[in-house]
């Protein structure tokens, strides 16, 4: 099996990689390697977060790393909150979608779109990187209460459903992190050998 680590403590997340994930790959997380200190997301944009994320740790473990960085981009709000996403309020999940919330208050142009850059570290200086995106709106108010993050305030184009209100699985086939991780395991399969 080829064996995979992803650069980060966040269980939500790691269980929807390791749902995208195949089994030819074997996950292992920050959460297996106590002693790597956090990373500081302090870059200018979500390839820097990611790459650094994935630096930091293939050079703990020189295991393949993955690292990766999702923002929420609203229009109306300029993008934001963009690379800020998981630190908007300064709280939790729930006080970050009641911030947006706040902020788009009467606002009619909801539109919004998910970014996921996902870093591969396969070795020195071997750093690939890959994007996914998935366009939608903000919701009046949450729906639903599966998944994580922005997830019940998201409605992607073209569903009835906000991310919320999906399962993993359904969430799992047209996510900005599932097309984000589906390139890097396939790109994976065909260069990484087992070991």
């Amino acid at each position: 099996m080829i064996k995979v680590l992803i650069a980060t403590r966040n269980k939500d997340k790691l269980k929807e990689i390791k749902e995208i994930a195949e089994s030819q790959f074997e996950i292992f997380s920050f959460l297996d390697f106590p002693d790597i200190g956090e990373v500081i997301e302090d870059g200018k944009t979500l390839r820097e977060n990611a790459v650094k994320k994935a630096i930091t740790g293939w050079e703990n473990t020189h295991i393949i790393t993955i690292g990766d960085d999702t923002g929420l981009e609203v229009f109306v709000l300029n993008g934001m909150p963009g690379i800020y996403s998981s630190r908007y309020s300064g709280g939790n999940y729930a006080d970050n979608r009641k911030k947006l919330l706040y902020n788009m208050a009467g606002v009619q142009d909801r539109r919004a779109r998910f970014v996921t850059i996902a870093a591969l570290v396969l070795g020195k200086n071997a750093v690939k990187t890959f994007e996914g995106k998935v366009k939608g709106i903000i919701t009046q108010k949450e729906r639903g209460k599966n998944t994580f993050g922005y997830d019940p305030i998201f409605l992607p184009d073209g569903y009835t459903k906000t991310f919320g209100e999906m399962t993993l699985k359904e969430k799992n086939k047209i996510s900005h992190r599932y097309q984000a991780f589906k390139q890097v395991f396939k790109y994976l399969r065909g260069v990484a050998q087992p070991g």
